[in-house]
């Protein structure tokens, strides 16, 4: 009798590790001494309350913003692509704008009342179908609902084909079948071993769905899989407005 071994996932997201990473702005301190990391092609999650730094350490890795301490990406290979879906989208919805033209505004070089290019209506079309908006291409953002414009961040945030995935709070404005969406475009990712680092408020999605989730309230309070991390006493001192010096890490 043969025994067939597992599949072993290729991973081609990064490692992520922040060490030590601060951000003070005037007399501020926003991130204290922040360091953990993001295992490649993993599901992370990070949770924290309003207000905890979550927003600003993505921004921090996306270059946006300065800090002390050292953070860096660990590709298997050469430097991949970095896909980013941000938590709203701020726009005049009396623009008259249809998802093709954001998508094509968002994806390509060309300007976007030329229409979408042929080298990226091929990618604009699956991205739009894999998050179920492909027959509202020609809907104007302004009519969609908060879960259709979020479900379209989230297509954009598919090409150029991600290796890092950084998604701010991507589940606040969907609807059950967004939701549904969202967490089968997890699943595609973790089989294509991309690394996705995920901040998100509703923590029974990150204990169901998270590899691993980072609790944050201007530093780390704990870090490990859900299961053990997501306990109360740990989640109380987490949404605290002073965290505890002492709150233990997993």
């Amino acid at each position: 009798m043969t025994v067939q071994e597992p599949l072993t996932l290729q991973r081609v997201g990064p490692l992520i590790a922040f060490a030590e990473v601060s951000l003070n702005l005037g007399r501020t301190t926003i991130l204290d001494s922040v360091a953990f990391q993001v295992e490649p092609g993993s599901i992370h999650a990070l949770v924290g309350p309003n207000g905890g730094g979550k927003s600003s350490l993505i921004k921090t890795l996306l270059g946006q913003m300065p800090h002390q301490g050292r953070l860096s990406l660990q590709w298997p290979g050469e430097p991949g692509v970095i896909g980013y879906v941000p938590q709203a989208l701020e726009f005049d919805r009396g623009l008259p704008m249809t998802v093709d033209d954001f998508m094509a505004a968002m994806c390509q070089r060309r300007p976007a009342f030329l229409g979408l290019s042929k080298h990226y209506a091929g990618a604009i079309g699956q991205a739009l179908e894999r998050v179920g908006m492909q027959d509202k291409r020609k809907r104007r953002m302004g009519a969609l609902s908060g879960g259709e414009r979020q479900r379209v961040l989230l297509a954009q945030g598919l090409i150029p084909s991600p290796q890092l995935l950084v998604l701010d709070e991507p589940m606040s404005a969907l609807d059950e079948a967004g939701i549904q969406v969202f967490e089968r475009l997890l699943q595609d990712w973790r089989q294509a071993g991309i690394t996705v680092l995920w901040i998100e408020h509703d923590l029974e999605a990150v204990g169901r769905l998270a590899d691993r989730v980072t609790g944050l309230n201007r530093r780390v309070l704990f870090d490990g899989p859900p299961r053990q991390t997501l306990t109360p006493e740990r989640l109380l001192t987490l949404f605290s407005t002073h965290p505890r010096t002492n709150g233990s890490a997993a």
